[in-house]
């Protein structure tokens, strides 16, 4: 009796496995633990699994970064979606969705400062971040416009509520008894009002 073929879908989901097991090992080991085998580990297969699917672990967490920043997109994008068509709404939406599950987690902050180590270190790696973070202004943007903040203002105040919601994201993350989502929502908040003013 032969052993049928591996299907597409058996492979894409051993890939979505093993991101998934790469993920686990980032956040509880960190970028010097994420090795080939510690991966196979986590996930139950054997390392040569990690080399048939990625070509070994470095591509691997490239594309655990990769889906990483993809879920916390679809997160915030589903977030406007549900806001309805008020543009500061949707923006509102965007900046609370910081600040909740999926997105307020721990595990996902020590992924991340798993990722933001390798940023340094690794081209590919700074490329992956250039892009995510230009995805996530470029959206921020479409939302400024919608809410009437000019073209040569938008850029800047797309990347100072970046940096304003990242930071409040890690103090959240990291000291939740200092500051709740509610208080970050509404000090990100304040800030963004200002901005709209001004802008």
């Amino acid at each position: 009796m032969t052993k049928a073929a591996f299907t597409r879908t058996d492979a894409e989901e051993r890939r979505r496995l093993l991101i998934a097991a790469a993920t686990r090992v980032l956040a509880r080991d960190g970028a010097s633990g994420a090795s080939v085998r510690a991966i196979a580990q986590e996930a139950g297969v054997s390392p040569g699994l990690v080399t048939h699917h990625f070509g070994g672990v470095d591509a691997l967490i490239a594309a655990t970064y990769a889906q990483v920043g993809s879920e916390v997109t679809a997160a915030l994008d589903a977030a406007v979606a549900a806001a309805g068509g008020d543009p500061r709404a949707r923006l509102s939406a965007y900046v609370a969705a910081s600040f909740a599950p999926p997105i307020a987690d721990r595990a996902l902050l020590a992924t991340w400062v798993a990722f933001w180590s390798l940023v340094i270190a690794r081209d590919d790696v700074a490329r992956l971040h250039d892009e995510q973070y230009a995805r996530f202004r470029a959206g921020l943007e479409r939302l400024l416009a919608d809410c009437g903040i000019a073209d040569v203002a938008r850029r800047r105040a797309a990347i100072a509520i970046t940096a304003l919601v990242d930071g409040l994201w890690l103090e959240l993350c990291l000291s939740p008894d200092v500051l709740d989502a509610g208080e970050a929502r509404s000090i990100a908040e304040m800030q963004i009002a200002a901005l709209l003013r001004t802008g």
